[in-house]
């Protein structure tokens, strides 16, 4: 009985020290942030309802061809990612799943005032302004126009059901985040070379894209590889919903992704942060039967041996 009042003193203070001092100590040096569910009372709700078809007019209309490419319409990127990224510091984002990832409210705000609906205003003073100029309409109602283009990009959308994690990281945070551990670079996958002089080649695209970012945003966002463990998803989760929160200041901008989506980012971020993922999972639960039994043979094998001096 004595090694059993000893195994539970120690199980007593590792469980306490794992789930009161750790979470009590990471409590105090790390601001928590409750999640808003992703609901973004701060912008004001669409007033209007929109329409697609005219919404396909009015996008291209309101230029937005011009920075922004379309796969699902068919409409291509105007730029590589190097030169758009030299043109406005980060390659606009190709708008074919918008409407499924982000917000509507967001996406009204967005087209309206972009550093408004991202939280960076405190980026764009002194005459300083946002690479995405905001909509000021093409000459009918402003806010039926701003609600067709929502309704447009909608329509062309996959289902949030349909889009992969990760579509939802690549299209939501691989513009300007690797991810090493997936090959994943900020101008796109990095694929197998056969000439390290394309290899190269490659790498120096991603240096100077790279560059530009770094310009823009003040410092190179972090590679995401590793952030789902060392960060937590519930850090992660609430930093894409508002990242003023937890960092006053950050030139990183609000996501404006819906709880779906987030939902995926954070699910992608956890295959990659952690590959053996599953596999340890199922493996686990036999680790511990195994152990359990070990143990009860151990416990039974001691009594044996030592009965006779008890």
């Amino acid at each position: 009985m004595k090694e059993l009042k000893i195994l539970a003193v120690v199980v007593f203070f590792t469980l306490l020290t794992y789930w009161g001092v750790e979470p009590y100590a990471h409590s105090v040096m790390h601001k928590h942030v409750e999640s808003k569910d992703f609901k973004y009372e701060d912008l004001k709700p669409l007033k209007k309802r929109g329409d697609a078809k005219r919404g396909a007019e009015t996008f291209v209309n309101a230029g937005c061809t011009g920075c922004h490419g379309v796969q699902a319409a068919n409409i291509p990127a105007p730029m590589d990612p190097i030169s758009a990224a030299a043109s406005f510091g980060v390659n606009p984002p190709d708008l074919s799943n918008a409407g499924a990832l982000y917000d509507e409210k967001f996406l009204a705000a967005l087209i309206k005032n972009p550093a408004h609906a991202l939280k960076v205003e405190h980026k764009f003073t002194e005459g300083r302004q946002h690479p995405m100029p905001g909509f000021y309409g093409v000459g009918g109602d402003m806010e039926q126009e701003v609600a067709d283009i929502v309704a447009y990009l909608k329509s062309i959308s996959k289902n949030i059901e349909e889009i992969t994690p990760k579509m939802a990281f690549e299209d939501a945070c691989g513009r300007c985040h690797a991810v090493h551990y997936e090959k994943w670079t900020q101008i796109g996958e990095k694929p197998k070379f056969k000439h390290e002089k394309d290899e190269l080649l490659f790498d120096a695209k991603v240096l100077d894209y790279q560059d530009y970012l770094t310009k823009y945003m003040g410092k190179l966002p972090p590679d995401l590889s590793m952030y789902i463990r060392s960060r937590g998803e519930h850090y992660i989760s609430t930093f894409m919903e508002d990242p003023q929160a937890l960092l006053p200041g950050t030139s990183m901008p609000r996501v404006g992704v819906n709880k779906e989506a987030a939902e995926k980012v954070v699910e992608y971020l956890q295959d990659s942060g952690d590959l053996k993922r599953d596999e340890r999972d199922s493996v686990g639960v036999i680790v511990m039967f195994y152990l359990f039994v070990f143990a009860f043979l151990a416990y039974l094998w001691k009594q044996s041996i030592w009965k006779e001096l008890h």
